[in-house]
């Protein structure tokens, strides 16, 4: 029989508030994502409005003294200053930089005065086909390169079908890997299709683009390209034998074994060998199509002041929203009661508009701390960048570890070196003979550059590397060089080794 008990246990639990949550999720959004939701945000709250937009206006600043607070990203119980607050970056005044930095704008001063061409009339701005999104949606891909190629040949029916049949069975790399039976259907033509006339639609496709495409296996592919070459090429018939009768030994880096069967001498197999490392395995590559919604937006820009590298936000990709006053002083005016739907759409507004600043103060916080120790990085590259982890930059800021994370998670620094993710400058310290610290990302930077300057002849071994960095004063394992250099993408000595 069951019976019922009471039992008092004392623990510790953390609860997070619904806003909380979401003021952690917006934290560790990328710009784009918080665009997005900013942008439904607008959308679905009649009290939100977008500055830019000029159908309202709000001559009032959206600070509410009786709002309430706006929930800490930093989680219960984290850290906390000396004075006993806890760390809110609202509380700090932001330094984006502006002080030292001037913040370049783009004029349209160039721009003429009028413009003496046809615009597109205003009934037609709601035309499907005048959509921008639409246009940016399109792409061409390789198929298409293709069958605008085909249109170049005189045809008949028959034949532009078996050819376009083709064409669309390519894969991304280029390649037919579909055997002719399988490419239609047998009663789609009488009479029935011939291997023949299947074999002339495939030369037909592999004449239309870069050499190699249309090939059924790489031995074809790279025959295909060498036949593409003068004839008077160096190594070109050798070559030619070598894919159609040892590509395995070629993949094995046999070099001695494909001299003793070609026949031929060592001189020779190098020539063709180098030769064939120049063709392209994967044609079709180059028409991979992009998506072009696949971009990243740099949160922070990192210039030059004097001799200081320092950093501010990116106002132009930061999106902008306001309290709509004119919207909450009539609600205000107006409303029935405190449970009213409206009354939660302004709360709502209210914690949006301090949540955007909150976010942005502590980003801009993050990328500040991360330049002011990375300075050396800035000037030299990654062999000059400086161990750091996540938990100093808490410290420095007082706030807590996984807010920090949060605040680096796909996040973006731009600079004149290029864009660079947050959480690229945070790497585990390594021990040098000095005893002083280097960084893992500025180890795997010296392997780079060892085995770019090496003899392709007598290719550095990770044992060699190993020794290498111990030389410069790095003290790394065989096995940790092994780990790093797979992480770049090198291969192994043995099949880095030219002949």
């Amino acid at each position: 029989m069951v019976q019922l008990t009471y039992q008092i246990q004392a623990r510790q639990q953390t609860s997070l508030t619904p806003r909380l949550q979401q003021s952690v999720k917006l934290l560790q959004m990328s710009t784009l994502d918080f665009n997005h939701e900013v942008a439904q945000a607008i959308a679905s709250n009649p009290f939100l409005e977008d500055p830019a937009d000029n159908s309202t206006t709000s001559d009032t600043p959206w600070a509410d003294p009786a709002a309430d607070p706006p929930p800490e990203t930093n989680l219960p119980g984290q850290r906390h200053q000396e004075n006993g607050e806890t760390d809110r970056p609202e509380n700090q005044k932001p330094d984006n930089g502006s002080a030292t930095v001037e913040r370049v704008e783009d004029t349209l001063s160039d721009a003429p005065a009028t413009y003496s061409g046809d615009y597109p009339r205003a009934y037609n701005h709601d035309r499907t086909d005048n959509d921008v999104g639409l246009w940016a949606q399109s792409q061409i891909n390789l198929q298409d390169i293709l069958r605008a190629s085909l249109c170049g040949y005189k045809l008949n029916a028959r034949e532009r079908c078996l050819t376009e049949f083709i064409i669309e069975a390519l894969d991304p790399d280029g390649y037919l890997r579909t055997a002719f039976s399988d490419l239609a259907d047998a009663k789609q033509f009488r009479p029935a299709v011939s291997a023949s006339e299947w074999i002339t639609a495939l030369k037909l496709v592999q004449q239309l683009g870069a050499p190699g495409l249309g090939a059924r296996d790489l031995s074809e592919c790279l025959a295909l390209q060498l036949s593409a070459l003068p004839d008077g090429t160096a190594g070109l018939e050798l070559a030619r034998r070598i894919v159609a009768r040892a590509l395995d030994q070629l993949g094995r880096c046999d070099y001695s074994g494909l001299t003793r069967l070609m026949a031929c001498t060592e001189q020779q197999t190098k020539q063709a060998c180098a030769l064939i490392r120049r063709l392209n395995p994967r044609p079709a590559a180059c028409f991979t199509p992009i998506d072009p919604s696949c971009y990243v937006v740099a949160d922070a820009v990192v210039r030059r002041v004097g001799k200081l590298w320092v950093t501010m936000a990116n106002q132009d990709t930061a999106p902008q929203v306001r309290l709509n006053n004119t919207y909450a002083k009539l609600f205000r005016e107006s409303r029935g009661g405190d449970r009213s739907p409206m009354t939660h759409a302004l709360q709502e507004a209210r914690w949006l508009v301090r949540s955007l600043e909150q976010r942005n103060t502590t980003i801009q916080r993050v990328a500040q701390a991360i330049v002011a120790r990375q300075q050396t990085f800035f000037d030299y590259g990654a062999v000059a960048l400086r161990p750091m982890m996540l938990s100093e930059i808490a410290d420095e800021l007082g706030l807590h570890e996984s807010t920090i994370s949060r605040a680096t998670s796909h996040k973006y620094l731009a600079s004149p070196g290029g864009i660079f993710e947050f959480k690229y400058f945070f790497s585990r310290e390594l021990a040098t003979r000095s005893g002083g610290t280097c960084s893992a990302m500025a180890v795997r930077a010296l392997i780079r550059e060892m085995i770019e300057e090496e003899n392709p002849e007598e290719p550095l071994s990770d044992v060699a590397l190993a020794g290498k960095l111990a030389h410069d004063g790095i003290v790394v394992a065989r096995r940790t060089v092994s780990k790093y250099r797979a992480q770049i993408k090198c291969p192994a000595a043995e099949l880095r080794r030219a002949m």
